[in-house]
């Protein structure tokens, strides 16, 4: 896999910038592949974040999320269209942020903090790196 390097810089200060984000990564919604990344946990295999990679991907365009787009689409009679632009999930320990780039639909920005950090500090921090992020992205 090809990793972009200025993308793996960009995710490198978003993880150095403050304590509570672990970890930060940029996807690319069509391949599913990494195009860059940065972590606090040195335990995490390539295999791992491969599939980290893979399931991220599958949350915004994997075949249920289509269906749904499509019916959506179909009752307010429209063409099909990609309509979820941010998730969020929790783990015991962790917060997963995600958001698709406004300036490139098919790349996903996903940021990992611990749960010390409220929803809106996350969410506020992620935003404000997104231009950094798309201003990176190929």
């Amino acid at each position: 896999m090809h990793l972009q390097g200025n993308l793996n810089d960009v995710c490198k200060s978003i993880t150095d910038e403050v304590d509570y984000v672990l970890a930060a990564a940029v996807i690319d919604l069509e391949s599913g592949l990494l195009l860059g990344i940065s972590h606090k946990n040195e335990f995490f295999t390539q295999s791992f974040l491969d599939s980290l990679s893979a399931s991220a991907t599958e949350l915004f365009r994997g075949a249920s999320i289509n269906y749904v787009e499509k019916l959506i689409s179909n009752i307010r009679g429209n063409e099909p269209e990609r309509l979820i632009e941010q998730l969020h999930y929790s783990t015991e320990h962790t917060h997963h942020l995600m958001a698709v780039l406004p300036e490139k639909p098919d790349v996903l920005s996903l940021l990992v903090t611990d749960k010390s950090v409220n929803l809106g500090l996350g969410w506020s921090y992620l935003k404000s790196k997104l231009p950094d992020i798309s201003g990176s992205c190929p």
